[in-house]
């Protein structure tokens, strides 16, 4: 696993708990996750939103159940811009310090408030396989059709293009050769459980760290 330096990540003059915004798109596999660490305080932050931009899936289901605030906001004809403006400021209203990307599968435009506020699990080493198109076991597949030894997942800053910006943590994960797409997954899956809680950790640290001097 591999730190990268990055930049601040809440508000100056805030002294609540680290407060997580979480995007998602599917079952909210990474939410059910961040929620049982969150429980048994094993992750140094609050989840007090989720947005979702698909209504019937899971993850909404595991937000409402767990007496989260919950979105859903789907982008429709509206333009990017207008339904990223939308999405941050359901941010604001919550008074979040980081929005966190799990299983968000739609490209949003960052406002100048949330920069180096808003990350994302990927699953790949960045910068292979990653970019528009490459999600889930699209990503798998591509792994273990370039012959790749080696998989993984990677925790990174958002920007405004797909799986860019930068990488604040990796954790590699070995291809064996009889792996398919879904074995591949699960094992990669296993990484992010790991990497994404210790990846908002870091940065709750610092916010902490940051405003107690």
């Amino acid at each position: 696993m591999r730190e990268r330096n990055f930049g601040p990540v809440s508000n100056e003059g805030t002294t609540h708990p680290f407060r997580l915004a979480i995007l998602l798109s599917g079952s909210g596999r990474s939410l059910e996750n961040l929620l049982r660490r969150q429980k048994t305080g094993e992750l140094a932050a609050t989840i007090n939103l989720v947005v979702s931009n698909r209504e019937d899936v899971r993850g909404v289901t595991i937000a409402e159940e767990a007496g989260i605030s919950t979105v859903v906001s789907a982008k429709g004809d509206a333009t990017l811009e207008t339904w990223s403006s939308i999405i941050f400021d359901h941010c604001r209203e919550a008074n979040v310090d980081l929005v966190v990307m799990a299983g968000f599968l739609q490209l949003v435009t960052i406002p100048s408030d949330f920069e180096h506020r808003v990350i994302n699990i990927h699953p790949s080493l960045l910068p292979a396989f990653g970019g528009k198109g490459f999600y889930g076991n699209r990503v798998h597949t591509a792994v273990i059709e370039h012959s790749s030894t080696t998989s993984g997942c990677t925790v990174h800053f958002v920007d405004n293009e797909y799986d860019h910006g930068p990488i604040l943590l990796q954790s590699p994960v070995p291809v064996a050769s009889d792996d398919t797409p879904e074995s591949l997954a699960a094992k990669v899956f296993l990484a992010e459980c790991e990497t994404l809680p210790e990846a908002i950790n870091v940065l709750s640290k610092k916010h902490q760290l940051k405003y107690k001097t």
